[in-house]
């Protein structure tokens, strides 16, 4: 029997997942099965990426040793483990923290193949490397390069893997994929797994290209960061900073340590020496805050569970006829969810603090909604330390109730309230902010228990992607703690200003990039924009060739409507086992889609051991349905 034939578009963490999945439902399909006779099965997968496998181009090894994960050593894994609902085999292996200690214990070789750390930098930091570490990505592609080397080498008989260094361009016909080297390559199924790729720019990044072009300013456009090119920003020039996710942080670490300063501690503080080659960097954004640090203290009450976003709950909703609003339905259970896991937090981990207990308060809290006024009375007659207390609306926008007398009034502000922040969710005794996290985390799984078609429109094209994902990362899925000491310390040394919130930036001729906020009554003049955040997913604008193809002619961006919204996602629309749809609906037999650009939920790539991760989910799930479709009868040949 002739090997049937899958072409992965991708070698990212996403693909080599789904290989992995691939490789381990297929082993168990043939169980019983000797590969060697006749007719067993066989099954033959190309990998096509211009990266090695394992990293791709996010996490590729060859990019600045300053870039880290937002996450620590222990949280992070790409293997399945006891907690994950899927049909396929469970197949445990290494967390990142386990591997490294593997590794330096010279154990490596007893759950799969041994590694070279042959960069010295890397295998001093894997030496070192803690639960609690933030790694570096060049250390984490070296773990992704041996999870794809493992699976590889644990594919049983009748299955080969092959890595090709080249680009997809596109299809030329059913089952066909053309490669930038001029090749073409044959898959009885063709799966799209790309990460994140940049678009084509929208009007307004245009227009600010154009402005700068004419005006001779220099524009950074929203982009990777490790692939931007931010040579044109000199030392000690004025530069805007839009945004301050963590696309501005790396973008602030690659302009001073990255150009040679350093950061010392003087026994009370961190302090910046500056190299000279910086420049001055101007930083705002829409909160005017930067995310929320990453939480390292640690649960001490009672353990975390749903309270108010429980099973029941989202099953009643489903129940009703009607379909799903994020903003009426959801949100309003998230909020007291978060809610229930600060102050259980607090009530039993440090009953000390409050008034009362814990059974008597979250009989308060349920009695409320969460953003009725008479809470905030009944929490202030519960917990007397302002800092204990809890409310959304200001964890959200913490700046929203402020006006400032001057920029610096507003820089002031904007560094209290970080030094602030780092002290809650960082100190041992401030654990309830550990509650408010894995809170969010349990809702983001909950949500997942919805089935995308249940949810209506603007929930699907707005509320979804943009409000929640956006609350989400701001909140959950920030930088390290350091990394805002570090934003401290350069604020101190002068290199680093902050412009408060609901910044804006227009041009002006003869005057260049203008920065101003409604609340802030000066202006900060500059000839250079950054603007600090990823481009956006819209497949059918990418900068990448096969994906606007798929979207445009293979495939559709889905396009959601009902009585009150009409949008589109900008995401190639596919079916919940990743199934490429046509415009029609009609679902591809062999052409499947599994990444951000697609209208799948978003799970991430890797994911937290143990926590039952939607990626894992969904990678199975796919790998099931790619290995039944390779199962059907060859595709004829083209003429």
């Amino acid at each position: 029997m002739n090997a049937r034939r899958v072409v992965l578009v991708g070698a990212g963490p996403r693909a080599i997942m789904l290989l992995e999945r691939i490789i381990a439902r297929f082993d168990a399909g043939a169980e019983d099965t000797d590969a060697r006779d006749v007719g067993a099965p066989r099954l033959h997968v190309e990998l096509v990426d211009p990266h090695p496998p394992g990293g791709g181009r996010i996490w590729r090894r060859a990019q600045s040793p300053l870039l880290k994960l937002n996450s620590m050593a222990r949280d992070v894994t790409v293997f399945t483990d006891a907690s994950c609902t899927i049909d396929g085999p469970i197949r445990p292996g290494p967390s990142l923290i386990d591997w490294a200690e593997l590794w330096r214990d010279g154990r490596l070789d007893t759950v799969g193949p041994d590694v070279d750390i042959d960069d010295e930098v890397v295998a001093a930091e894997a030496r070192g490397l803690r639960g609690d570490s933030f790694p570096t990505r060049r250390l984490h592609s070296y773990y992704l390069a041996w999870f794809f080397a493992r699976t590889v080498a644990q594919a049983p008989p009748g299955v080969t893997v092959r890595w090709r260094a080249d680009t997809v361009v596109g299809m030329r016909g059913p089952g066909t994929v053309a490669l930038a080297s001029g090749l073409e390559l044959r898959g009885d199924v063709i799966v799209y797994a790309v990460g994140h790729n940049g678009r084509e720019p929208d009007a307004a990044t245009a227009g600010l290209i154009e402005a700068a072009r004419r005006e001779r300013l220099v524009y950074v456009p929203p982009a990777f960061t490790a692939d931007a090119d931010l040579s044109a920003l000199t030392a000690g020039q004025d530069v805007i900073v839009r945004g301050l996710g963590l696309a501005a942080i790396d973008l602030v670490v690659l302009l001073t340590q990255g150009r040679g300063g350093r950061f010392t501690h003087d026994g009370e503080r961190l302090r910046y020496v500056a190299s000279g080659r910086e420049p001055r960097l101007h930083l705002g954004s829409r909160r005017g805050v930067p995310y929320r640090s990453k939480v390292s203290s640690a649960i001490q009450g009672a353990p975390p569970q749903r309270e108010v976003l429980t099973a029941d709950r989202t099953a009643a909703l489903l129940a009703r006829p009607q379909q799903v609003d994020f903003d009426t339905d959801v949100w309003p259970l998230i909020a007291g969810e978060l809610l229930h896991g600060h102050y259980r937090e607090l009530f039993t981990g440090h009953p000390d603090r409050v008034v009362g207990d814990w059974p008597a308060f979250r009989a308060v809290l349920q009695a409320h909604a969460w953003d009725d006024p008479a809470l905030l009375d009944a929490v202030a007659a519960a917990v007397p330390d302002p800092l204990d207390r809890f409310d959304i609306a200001s964890l959200d926008r913490p700046l929203a109730s402020r006006t400032f007398t001057s920029g610096d009034d507003a820089h002031r502000a904007v560094c209290d309230h970080i030094a602030t922040d780092l002290h809650l969710r960082t100190a041992p005794e401030r654990s309830a902010a550990q509650g408010v996290f894995l809170a969010a985390l349990l809702s983001f799984l909950a949500l997942a228990e919805i089935p995308t078609q249940r949810w209506n429109a603007r929930s699907r094209a707005v509320s979804l992607p943009v409000r929640w994902h956006t609350f989400f990362s701001y909140v959950a899925s920030g930088p390290p703690a350091h990394r805002l000491e570090e934003l401290l310390a350069l604020a101190d040394a002068g290199v680093v200003r902050f412009l408060g919130p609901d910044t804006t930036v227009a041009v002006e001729s003869g005057r260049g990039f203008v920065a101003s906020s409604p609340r802030v009554p000066e202006e900060t003049v500059a000839r250079a924009l950054v603007d600090a955040w990823l481009p956006g997913s819209g497949a059918a604008v990418s900068d990448n060739p096969a994906l606007r193809e798929l979207a445009t002619r293979h495939g559709a961006e889905l396009r959601v409507a009902d009585a009150d919204f009409t949008g589109s996602l900008g995401r190639v629309h596919t079916d919940d086992d990743g199934r490429v749809l046509s415009r029609d609906g009609a679902a591809a037999a062999s052409l499947f889609a599994l990444g951000p650009f697609t209208s799948l939920t978003e799970g991430g790539a890797f994911t937290r051991p143990h926590a039952n991760a939607l990626s894992l989910r969904q990678t199975d799930r796919t790998a099931g349905a790619i290995l039944a479709a390779v199962r059907t009868p060859p595709l004829p040949s083209l003429a």
